[in-house]
């Protein structure tokens, strides 16, 4: 019971989202002639372990909060369940969040200073999203951070560590990522968004509503497409890159059920399949490099 707890606590389904970036940078390192297979290995593990520990620390965060209750729509949460108590939870995420500290330390050898602030910011906004004295995901900037580190900073920061020089056109190549990742909360959120209100927690789906918020998740998707064929058309990437439309495809099934639902529960393969979405976004782009 134990390791099926852990293993639903560590929410697999969500961990495309942290492997779409790295990905979509090491292509980009490849497309290069800079792919250097030690460190971007050492960025992905880096990644996976910060994304674990950030829903171990969330699932602890929202359960002392009042937030998970029993009316949650979405996946059970281990501590709301009792499947494992709150102060292993939080044990879980710090452990995660050691280990992603640990391989990054051969990444801050190697690339120096400016790893070391990604990686404490990384850390620090998956802690803070829902703890702290303000956790900013109860303030409506989730959306933001969301947009911020799972896209250019992560694009960005895998390219950097391979090459040692920063990329403008990975910086770009994280917008794509980012806002297809951002699609991931806008639609837990508005699932969410009648329990989020009870709990306190103020979400962007909290403040703008339903019809907003599912205009912000067809408008995040659009900007996932035209990422890629402005890089082919300004930025000079390999036309294979436009294979990340591809992950768009998943999107029209989805986009169909976000308009149309009736009970917020039928928003729970649309999470799921947004998610998926992120991680084939990264690795239909990286294929499109090798190209």
């Amino acid at each position: 019971m134990s390791t099926r707890a852990w293993i639903a606590g560590a929410r697999l389904p969500t961990l495309p989202a942290a492997v779409g970036p790295v990905l979509m940078g090491g292509g980009l390192a490849w497309w290069a002639g800079r792919f250097e297979p030690l460190p971007f290995t050492a960025a992905l593990v880096a990644a996976l372990f910060i994304q674990i520990g950030t829903n171990l620390a969330n699932d602890y965060s929202d359960y002392v909060r009042g937030a998970d209750t029993a009316e949650r729509l979405g996946s059970p949460r281990v501590t709301q369940t009792g499947q494992l108590r709150p102060e292993r939870v939080k044990a879980g995420a710090a452990l995660c969040f050691g280990l992603a500290l640990a391989v990054g330390v051969y990444l801050v050898v190697r690339a120096g200073w400016p790893i070391v602030w990604i990686g404490l910011a990384s850390i620090a906004a998956g802690v803070l999203y829902t703890g702290g004295p303000w956790p900013f995901g109860y303030h409506a900037l989730g959306d933001v951070f969301a947009f911020v580190f799972f896209g250019p900073v992560a694009v960005a920061g895998t390219y950097y560590v391979q090459t040692l020089e920063w990329s403008v056109g990975a910086l770009w190549a994280g917008v794509g990522v980012g806002a297809i990742t951002t699609a991931i909360l806008v639609v837990n959120n508005l699932r969410d968004r009648d329990t989020d209100r009870a709990a306190g927690k103020r979400t962007v789906a909290v403040l703008i509503g339903r019809r907003a918020s599912q205009l912000e998740y067809t408008a995040l998707f659009a900007v996932g497409g035209l990422v890629p064929l402005l890089g082919v058309l300004r930025g000079g990437w390999p036309h294979a890159t436009l294979l990340a439309w591809g992950a768009l495809a998943l999107a029209i099934p989805a986009l169909h059920t976000l308009w149309t639902y009736r009970d917020p529960r039928l928003l729970n393969p649309v999470l799921r399949a947004t998610a998926r979405a992120a991680g084939l976004y990264g690795l239909l782009f990286a294929i499109g490099c090798l190209a």
